[in-house]
């Protein structure tokens, strides 16, 4: 009985550790350097600014951005090579959280503004909009959701996908005749009740557009990439699913050419799954 009990102890704990580590794996830490552009040197440049340093936030990883990183990374006894890389992140991030204010927090909220498409303002003050929207992205990325962005947090928002921009995203199935509808009219993807555009990946873009053209279908898209969904690799916040009003044309179509494959699910000659929900089509295109 005790080597049983022994066994399911050793089994449970190496089941914990892999897990552990596949959440861990889902985040890391990205390498910036010199003559890189665009948020994470923004994020960087914020940083370096609310520990002290004169930088300009411009987005560009300039001189001047290299050798304050190599001041920051002396000062805290790390090789002053001029890099950010995991080392240096770890020792640079700031936590903050409701009633932070400054340069760590404008970082945060450039990434939910300007790199997921939330509607925060970046005035660096971590106010109850702030928060809302920080709990919103932690809950779309099955972290704890407590509204703090401490170093987990920070993880994911410096390495998530940075995809597709909105506008592009509603160009391509505008033109395509898909009509794009959410209840509150509206695209912040922080938002539970808008439906989000940025980040769409274009797999997803054509497959729905294939689709209304192979079934001859008016495609009304209810759901995108806005939180409010299950997180996971291949979720609607990371640009796989989309949801689409129900129509007999539609249901019709999926139920006469695709292939069940139980739960009323349904996956087509691709692979992508069609799964009916009661009053609306999740798709997920790969």
């Amino acid at each position: 009985m005790k080597s049983r009990s022994l066994a399911r102890s050793i089994f449970l704990a190496v089941t914990l550790l892999l897990l552990a580590t596949i959440v861990v794996s889902a985040a890391y830490w990205p390498v910036v350097k010199k003559g890189n552009t665009g948020r994470n040197v923004v994020s960087i440049q914020y940083l370096l600014r609310s520990r002290g340093y004169s930088v300009s936030v411009n987005g560009s990883f300039d001189t001047t951005t290299e050798n304050a990183v190599k001041s920051f990374q002396t000062a805290k006894g790390l090789t002053p090579d001029g890099i950010v890389g995991e080392n240096t992140w770890t020792k640079l991030v700031v936590t903050v959280q409701y009633g932070s204010s400054g340069d760590a927090v404008r970082a945060v909220q450039d990434q939910l503004a300007n790199r997921y498409g939330c509607s925060v303002s970046v005035d660096g003050a971590f106010g109850s909009g702030t928060q809302s929207a920080v709990i919103a992205y932690q809950n779309a990325n099955g972290l704890g959701a407590d509204g703090v962005v401490g170093p987990t947090t920070w993880q994911y928002l410096v390495s998530g996908y940075d995809g597709l921009s909105e506008s592009s995203v509603r160009i391509q199935l505008t033109n395509a005749g898909i009509v794009i509808s959410s209840s509150g009219s509206c695209s912040n993807r922080c938002n539970t009740s808008c439906t989000g555009l940025r980040s769409l990946r274009q797999s997803a873009i054509t497959g729905l557009i294939n689709f209304k053209n192979a079934s001859g279908c008016a495609i009304t898209m209810t759901g995108g990439t806005e939180t409010g969904h299950a997180a996971g690799t291949y979720s609607h916040w990371n640009g796989y699913k989309v949801d689409i009003g129900m129509s007999s044309c539609i249901s019709n179509y999926i139920y006469n050419h695709y292939t069940p494959i139980g739960g009323s699910k349904y996956k087509d000659a691709a692979g992508n799954i069609y799964y009916y929900e009661g009053n609306h089509w999740d798709i997920t295109y790969y």
